[in-house]
């Protein structure tokens, strides 16, 4: 079957703006080694914890966990990764089969790792007095996925998506539209395996906006570990400022509202 002319244009006007993508990135990459080169990350020295108790874990910033604290993460990790390959891959990949023109991307790493997992717990913890297992249970993106679509169809693809993840039994809990933001574009909800009250995150993605996500990941955990220069954060800053700006919007992007479930949790 030919195409419209209407869907050839859009494909042409797709590959242009891949094809000027390809070279924003290129030199955003040079920018990013100018950076790495007159800030050099240098390792910390080793701290002397012959003393702590076994089992202890450590984190960046001081953060700790007490041996039997870390225990009990390390089985809710445990759950997790049972609940994400039992339970709730299984139905993201249902929902994946039911549309051929988007996919799941990077799903081999859907579940984030133990040590950042444990870092959101500590700082639940310790930031909002909540109870070991509630700061577990707050976790939002302990298991991730993304949906990487067309620029033509990404508005579309969203809300069908949508409607097919409800229509697998997970609730919607909150829809963050990052389009319009200067340092990220994309769109993350948050969802629930009901069954389990496993929390997890779904992005929504064009090719052009997880490469920029992927790009600029290094710059947002360094500014994530609060530098003392505030020149380098202006750097940082205004680094992914540039790589955001050079992300075409889809059409019909802006038109995906924000949302927040103002319920119960079901736990």
């Amino acid at each position: 079957m030919q195409r419209s002319v209407r869907e050839q244009r859009v494909t042409a006007e797709e590959q242009a703006g891949e094809e000027k993508w390809d070279k924003d990135a290129a030199e955003s990459r040079g920018i990013w080694g100018k950076y790495q080169s007159k800030w050099p990350q240098e390792e910390s020295p080793p701290v002397d914890r012959s003393d702590d108790p076994p089992g202890t874990w450590y984190g960046d910033r001081d953060r700790r966990l007490e041996p039997a604290d870390n225990s009990q993460v390390e089985a809710a990790c445990d759950r997790i990764a049972k609940c994400e390959e039992e339970k709730i891959s299984p139905r993201m990949r249902a929902v994946e089969s039911q549309d051929s023109n988007r996919h799941l991307i990077g799903f081999e790493h859907c579940r984030k790792g133990r040590d950042r997992i444990k870092e959101k717990v500590y700082d639940f913890k310790t930031e909002k007095g909540h109870s070991l297992e509630k700061a577990v249970s707050l976790v939002p993106d302990a298991i991730r996925y993304t949906f990487q679509y067309r620029e033509s169809r990404y508005a579309q693809g969203v809300w069908a998506d949508i409607e097919r993840l409800k229509a697998q039994g997970f609730g919607l809990r909150k829809v963050k539209n990052y389009w319009s933001d200067e340092e990220y574009k994309g769109i993350n909800t948050q969802w629930i395996h009901p069954e389990s009250g496993q929390r997890f995150e779904v992005q929504f993605h064009t090719r052009i906006s997880f490469e920029a996500k992927q790009l600029t990941h290094d710059a947002y955990e360094r500014l994530r570990a609060q530098p003392d220069d505030e020149l380098e954060k202006l750097v940082l800053k205004a680094f992914q400022g540039k790589v955001s700006a050079e992300i075409p919007v889809p059409p019909g992007a802006h038109g995906i509202p924000d949302y927040t479930w103002r319920g119960t949790d079901a736990r």
